[in-house]
C-alpha cells in the first residue's frame, strides 16, 4: 500500500517565508546606501489588536476599507509590517520632495524624502516577490499601515507604513473581498 504524505502548511512555514521576505527587503537597494527601513512581524494577539484599531478607525472615518481589512487580517496567522524613517538623503540638488533642497526639507520633518518612500517600495516589492516564489498568499495593505502608525508599533519617526498579511490556504483570503 502506498503511503500518502499530507503537506505541512503551518505557522512555521509562514515564519520561514516571512524571514526570507525580511532578508529580501533588507538587502534591496537603498538610495545612497542609507537604510531607513524598519520591519517587524506581528502574530496572534498583536494582529487582533491591530484589527481592533482598524475597526475603530473604520467607524471613526466611516471608511469601509478599514472595516473590511479589520476582518480580513484575522485570516492571517502572521503579518509583516514595513515602514520607513523620515531621513533626507542630504543632497545638494534634488527637490523631488517639493522643497528646494534637503536643507529646506529639514524644516518640515514630517514630510518624507522621496528616497525614503522609494526605498520602502523597492523593499516591499522584493519581499512580496519572495512570498510569490514560495506561493504564500499576501497583499500589501496601506490601511493596516495607518493603524500601525496610530498605534506607534514601529516607534517614533516611522510615519509611512504598510503591512503584508500572509496565508497558505486553498484561496487567497486577501483578494476578491467584499
Amino acid at each position: 500500500m502506498l503511503k500518502l504524505i499530507e503537506p505541512v502548511l503551518g505557522i512555521d512555514y509562514l515564519r520561514d517565508v516571512a524571514n526570507k521576505m525580511m532578508i529580501a527587503a533588507r538587502t534591496a537597494p537603498k538610495g545612497r546606501g542609507n537604510d531607513n527601513t524598519v520591519m517587524a512581524v506581528a502574530e496572534g494577539e498583536t494582529v487582533k489588536k491591530i484589527a481592533e484599531k482598524l475597526k475603530e478607525m473604520g467607524e471613526k472615518y466611516d471608511h469601509k476599507g478599514f472595516l473590511r481589512d479589520a476582518a480580513n487580517i484575522l485570516a492571517a496567522p502572521l503579518m509583516l509590517i514595513f515602514g520607513t524613517k523620515i531621513a533626507p538623503a542630504n543632497l545638494k540638488v534634488c527637490g523631488m520632495c517639493g522643497f528646494k533642497d534637503c536643507a529646506e526639507k529639514n524644516s518640515h520633518p514630517a514630510v518624507p524624502c522621496v528616497f525614503n518612500t522609494g526605498d520602502l517600495g523597492i523593499a516591499i516589492g522584493s519581499a512580496v516577490s519572495v512570498a510569490m516564489d514560495h506561493r504564500v498568499d499576501n497583499r500589501i495593505m496601506y490601511t493596516v499601515g495607518r493603524a500601525v502608525v496610530e498605534m506607534g508599533i514601529l516607534g517614533a519617526g516611522v510615519n509611512v507604513v504598510y503591512a503584508i498579511p500572509l496565508s497558505a490556504t486553498s484561496k487567497n483570503p486577501f483578494f476578491d473581498r467584499a
